[in-house]
């Protein structure tokens, strides 16, 4: 029985995996976009011109066998061109919030990464992954979805976070917050609000899913995340159906 969070970084199977952009025709800082959202990561990204392949495509590469592909330009318009702003203002709506094949294929393949002033890319990949989760259990219309803040006040000083959560609560599905109770957002959204101010409350990040009983398993999908350091996370993401649910009820019977 796991414990802690960190102890969930002992189960993931944390694969080697790289990127090959093959043919690219955009300019050098596009590959520069690419790098420094993984930059420092055990994900390799290399260059690879190939005859009588497309341009611009990205594969996802393990053991020599390509298992995702996506174009460039997928990434530019899901991630690389994305600020942060644009998720906390709500002006990127839940439902055209995608992760490309390639980066969702990265999952437990672990992460450090670092928010501003350290990067202003690398932070950019969990939050992206949250929404993609929160859009996962919208869509489902059921289920159970947890998700942690740090500080509740989120809920409420973020717009489009606030919009999230509303339209989740409004889906069916059951909505379950954690964080410091520096507010109360179960006041105005249909959420059930868990207080605390131990270190899992103040620096953790999770966003897990877990659909209704007799839905789709493939949808059980858990973001996690710890602030080891400030602003500097250790983080996985799992579609591993019974991992998932340990994550839920890791968080239901401990927080």
């Amino acid at each position: 029985m796991t414990e802690s969070f960190r102890g969930f970084f002992d189960e993931i199977d944390a694969p080697s995996r790289s990127l090959v952009v093959v043919n690219r025709s955009e300019p050098e800082p596009v590959r520069n976009l690419l790098d420094s959202l993984l930059e420092d990561q055990s994900v390799a990204i290399r260059e690879r011109d190939l005859p009588d392949a497309d341009t611009d495509i990205v594969l996802l590469v393990e053991d020599g066998e390509v298992i995702a592909r996506s174009t460039l330009d997928e990434l530019l318009e899901s991630v690389l061109l994305i600020n942060s702003d644009l998720y906390k203002t709500g002006a990127i709506d839940l439902n055209e919030v995608t992760l490309p094949d390639v980066l969702s294929g990265l999952d437990e393949v672990p992460f450090r990464l670092r928010g501003y002033p350290h990067s202003n890319k690398e932070k950019l990949l969990l939050i992206v992954v949250s929404r993609v989760i929160e859009r996962i259990a919208a869509e489902a219309g059921g289920g159970t979805l947890r998700a942690s803040f740090q500080r509740l006040s989120r809920l409420q000083d973020e717009r489009g976070t606030r919009e999230v959560y509303e339209t989740l609560g409004n889906s069916g599905v059951d909505v379950h917050v954690y964080g410091v109770g520096d507010a109360d957002p179960g006041v105005s959204l249909p959420v059930t609000v868990h207080e605390g101010r131990s270190s899992p409350y103040r620096r953790s990040w999770f966003v897990v899913f877990n659909p209704p009983p007799g839905a789709d398993a493939a949808r059980s999908v858990a973001l996690v995340a710890l602030e080891d350091e400030p602003n500097v996370w250790d983080g996985f993401w799992t579609f591993r159906p019974k991992l998932v649910d340990r994550i839920d009820r890791h968080i239901a019977t401990t927080l």
